[in-house]
């Protein structure tokens, strides 16, 4: 019995030092920060549009705060992260950052003192980029970005979970930390849009659902997931909304914000479109609705043809309003925007074919008829009242159970409930 325990001891001690061995990363030497003159002007061009095709502004700002200082907050269901700073301070930000410490964090989420970054940081997406786009990113940073003096605030991470070290382990079990391939069966095109897709884009980190300790389902790759108080819906074949989506539908809606036969990009989705993918050049995001096309199934039909499109319009005619009353107050807050006829009016989408009513989740559509659309999200310029103040939750209900069953889908359970809850959430918005 002592032989047995001693072996497991034993066992144990070398499990522990390995781990600690594979843990470890040494501290990078600071330096002294580069001149601006250091890096070429197509070099920091091409930096800044990746930085902003990465949302790094978006993630790295809190609201009203100084561009890329940090402390934007964000829940998980482990606890509040806030943001750091990476602006060129070398007090608080990264200003004494070498190329080599921002690259092997944007690969392997290790700061430069050797401590594990968390896994809201996309390093498992970045880590595909090739190593001349991450320095175009350091180059952008660290000649353009304006120095702010400011400490990030501490997470609400609990004990244990907030021992860095044990990231290494989350590393270990979930983290993908292989190299974009390029798919020989496929175009240039469409591994071009894979390449930004999965890395910088890092499309799967909202899209993909996770398991209970945080990890990508990467079978489940782009099936749809919950984020920011909001659902990412599905980008396959597996998506609920009638009309499938097209090549010509993911471009339209990456570049204008709108797909007349889907909806406006609202939520967080607003500023991936506005302020990250619209930076890229058309030829890129052209690519990347070619490789999700081809994740949808590579559908050509005419949605102008389809019956889906029919019924959805049909759907607008109203029941009678005196005895329904998620119509009449549907008819009174929303139909003078949102009624098509045959030819559909864009960036008045025709809510009987937008995946929020679709999908098994009320979220979204809670979310936008509580807080509308502004003027930076869907087609810029076209704005959404928001309803918070002039509609109770018992409203919102009835319009939000009246649109499911104008839609031909089961009612949804206990939505007052989640009316009520999805009010009361924290918003994430810029």
């Amino acid at each position: 019995m002592k032989r047995g325990l001693y072996s497991v001891l034993i066992a144990a001690v070398v499990v522990l030092v390995g781990f600690g061995i594979y843990a470890y990363h040494p501290t990078i030497a600071p330096i002294t920060p580069p001149a601006k003159d250091q890096f070429s002007a197509d070099m920091i061009a091409k930096g800044e549009v990746l930085a902003a095709a990465g949302y790094c502004s978006t993630c790295h700002t809190a609201p009203g705060g100084k561009p890329f200082a940090g402390n934007y907050e964000m829940h998980s269901d482990f606890g509040t992260i806030y943001s750091s700073n990476i602006t060129p301070d070398q007090a608080t930000g990264i200003g004494n950052w070498s190329e080599e410490a921002f690259i092997r964090a944007m690969r392997t989420g290790v700061s430069r003192d050797g401590s594990h970054l968390l896994p809201a940081f996309p390093f498992e997406h970045f880590n595909k980029m090739t190593d001349d786009d991450i320095k175009a990113i350091y180059a952008y940073i660290m000649s353009s970005v304006e120095p702010v003096q400011q400490t990030k605030k501490e997470n609400g991470i609990p004990f244990p979970l907030n021992l860095r070290f044990l990231q290494a382990g989350w590393k270990l079990l979930f983290a993908d930390t292989s190299d974009f391939t390029p798919n020989s069966d496929k175009s240039a095109e469409w591994n071009r849009g894979a390449y930004l897709a999965e890395g910088i884009a890092h499309c799967g980190a909202c899209h993909t659902p996770r398991n209970a300790l945080g990890g990508e389902k990467r079978g489940q790759m782009y099936s749809g997931a919950a984020i920011d108080g909001w659902i990412a819906p599905s980008l396959t074949a597996s998506s609920t909304s009638p009309l499938k989506w097209r090549e010509q539908d993911f471009f339209e809606y990456l570049t204008t914000g709108n797909s007349p036969f889907h909806g406006s990009a609202g939520g967080p989705m607003a500023p991936v479109v506005h302020d990250g993918v619209a930076t890229l050049s058309k030829d890129d995001i052209k690519a990347i609705a070619t490789y999700f096309a081809d994740k949808a199934g590579n559908v050509n039909e005419d949605p102008a043809q389809s019956p889906a499109l029919a019924t959805a319009v049909a759907a607008q005619l109203l029941p009678d309003l005196r005895t329904h009353e998620g119509a009449r107050l549907y008819a009174a807050s929303c139909q003078s925007c949102h009624y098509s006829k045959q030819q559909l009016v864009k960036g008045r989408p025709l809510l009987a074919l937008g995946s929020a009513v679709h999908l098994d989740d009320p979220t979204n559509l809670i979310n936008v008829i509580l807080d509308g659309f502004r003027a930076n999200q869907g087609i810029k310029g076209v704005v959404m009242p928001a309803f918070r103040d002039a509609l109770s939750d018992e409203d919102i209900t009835a319009i939000a159970a009246y649109l499911r069953q104008a839609a031909g889908e089961q009612p949804w359970p206990n939505l007052e409930q989640r009316v009520g809850e999805i009010r009361s959430q924290p918003r994430f918005e810029q």
